[in-house]
């Protein structure tokens, strides 16, 4: 039994008896673990038989649960209380829903299995022991134990992006470097699309400690529904910013800095963003291009009825001479 989906403790059979070392060793926690426990409350109380504790299946089947809920990332203190809620008669079924959905894929991609011989081929052929210690740190591979020359690809689309960039000439070490910064950039958006979630949508029906079955339930329907717009939020995004990023970046070095650009034609301007913002909040964002247009013009005219205008010291030469 791996968790509290089965059946409750108190239905196991109940005829098995244990002293604490075995209860450790059939449970896999350490005798310590289990009285920490016991101190915590998230044990029932043993059997008390002379200067003995007596355990039973009940003991083992509640350390089961606990070891799974661990693995599910709940602390001990949301243990405690779901625990309370499962002896005191409320289901957990959809808690436990909840948990799987959470935990459940959030991609269709499959892992993959590599060689060592596999790997250095695809990047050239380079044996470089640093740089596969850092893809198994960062999670691009995962050694499988017992094989010292095959790991597991958890990404193979990871693995594949930095295939290509290495052969377009981009060192590993810099390829490591970039992901570590764009994994702390989307952390932060995954963190941000959770609480802007859970304040708008998952509040409602995680307001009870334990939530009730019902409203778990409903939160792990809506999990499946909302599961996959954060990826599609990120890609419109991502896609609109590389567009735009890369026709200024483009502009840039073709308008100011390539060989091929013709110094008679006009280089494009960007304005910056503060600018554009202000000129949207006078005119709207349908007047923009129309206003600074406008606002160009007027200042050409005026820069050139200035240079064709005497100045001061000009027109007193003028006087005099007169």
């Amino acid at each position: 039994m791996s968790g509290p989906t089965a059946s409750s403790p108190t239905e196991v059979r109940a005829g098995a008896e244990y002293r604490i070392e075995d209860l450790a060793h059939a449970s896999g926690a350490t005798v310590r673990t289990i009285r920490a426990y016991q101190d915590r409350g998230l044990l029932p109380t043993p059997e008390r038989r002379g200067r003995a504790n007596v355990y039973r299946e009940t003991h083992l089947a509640r350390l089961r649960q606990i070891a799974d809920l661990l693995d599910r990332g709940y602390t001990l203190a949301s243990i405690k209380e779901l625990l309370e809620a499962w002896d005191a008669g409320r289901g957990l079924g959809g808690v436990l829903g909840l948990v799987a959905e959470v935990h459940g894929p959030w991609t269709d991609e499959e892992a993959d299995r590599i060689t060592r011989a596999e790997l250095e081929a695809r990047f050239g052929g380079a044996q470089d022991d640093e740089s596969v210690a850092e893809a198994v740190e960062l999670g691009i591979l995962e050694r499988v134990p017992g094989r010292e020359d095959e790991f597991l690809v958890p990404s193979p689309q990871e693995l594949a992006v930095a295939v290509e960039l290495h052969a377009a000439g981009v060192p590993l070490p810099a390829i490591s470097g970039h992901l570590r910064e764009l994994r702390g950039q989307v952390e932060h958006i995954a963190s941000r699309f959770l609480e802007f979630t859970t304040e708008h949508v998952f509040a409602r029906y995680l307001g009870h400690r334990p939530p009730k079955d019902a409203d778990a339930a409903e939160a792990a329907s809506m999990v499946r529904r909302l599961r996959p717009l954060a990826q599609q939020t990120v890609d419109a995004e991502l896609a609109r910013a590389m567009r735009t990023f890369a026709t200024r970046h483009l502009h840039h070095h073709l308008g100011a800095e390539g060989d091929c650009a013709d110094p008679q034609e006009p280089r494009p301007v960007l304005l910056p963003a503060r600018t554009t913002q202000a000129v949207q909040a006078l005119v709207g964002p349908r007047n923009i291009a129309a206003f600074v247009t406008a606002a160009t013009e007027r200042e050409v005219q005026a820069r050139t009825l200035d240079a064709l205008a005497p100045s001061d010291a000009k027109r007193k030469d003028i006087d005099q001479m007169d």
